[in-house]
């Protein structure tokens, strides 16, 4: 039998490198059964780590497309409501204006006046193509001729005069612009009074100073008279 001489560690590192089989050996007599088992387990453990997280990438995905679906569906949704939004704007606008028109003799006693009539669009019509319309825009004496309403009234004087109207749920800027426009051209093409006014159930309150300034007045449509029978 070969004598082994170990006087070093290298000797021993040496040795066990020529008899693996002697290192293995070793190696249970040193370390624990836990120890030894730990790189089986280790395997083990990121195998099932890997098939878990596979298995939750396919739930995530399943998760993902149903996800997927339900915004599908409320954009569809979404679309719906502008639709119906978009639908129900000029109905809005065609019912407020309507309640205006039956509000409209104390919307000019509200200023002191007494109805006279309503101007329709024929006579709006006849209007600006009997007057002196230089300087002023197609497009403006087109949006004149389509105003929302134009009192004719007298006041306490009996003097003849005009009420320029703008209509809408919540009266704006838009409205005021536009009255006091329609109301400077009556008082050019008439050579009457004509005073602007906005009527609405709400008022937009970056309007709130030009209405207190005076240059258009603010008429509340009362939440009866916007009442469907």
């Amino acid at each position: 039998m070969q004598t082994l001489e170990i006087a070093t560690v290298n000797d021993l590192v040496r040795i066990l490198d020529e008899h693996p089989q002697w290192l293995e050996a070793l190696r249970e007599r040193l370390l624990t059964r836990e120890v030894l088992d730990l790189p089986q387990q280790l395997a083990d453990f990121r195998a099932n780590t890997e098939r878990q997280l596979e298995e939750q990438g396919l739930r995530l995905g399943k998760v993902e497309d149903r996800l997927g679906k339900v915004e599908d569906r409320l954009e569809e949704q979404g679309r719906q409501l502008n639709q119906l939004r978009d639908d129900i704007g000029p109905l809005k606008a065609a019912h407020i204006r309507n309640a205006a028109r039956d509000a409209a003799d104390m919307m000019a006693e509200a200023q002191g006046l007494e109805l006279v009539d309503i101007l329709d669009r024929k006579e709006l019509g006849a209007m600006v193509r009997t007057s002196n319309t230089r300087g002023i825009s197609k497009g403006d004496l087109d949006s004149f001729r389509l105003a929302d309403m134009v009192l004719r009234a007298t006041d306490q004087d009996g003097a003849d005069c005009y009420v320029a109207v703008e209509v809408s749920y919540t009266a704006n800027g838009r409205d005021t612009r536009r009255a006091i426009r329609n109301a400077e051209y009556l008082t050019r093409f008439t050579k009457r009074r004509a005073l602007a006014l906005v009527a609405g159930r709400r008022l937009d309150k970056r309007i709130i100073e030009t209405v207190k300034s005076g240059a258009v007045a603010w008429y509340e449509l009362s939440a009866h008279a916007l009442e469907v029978d």
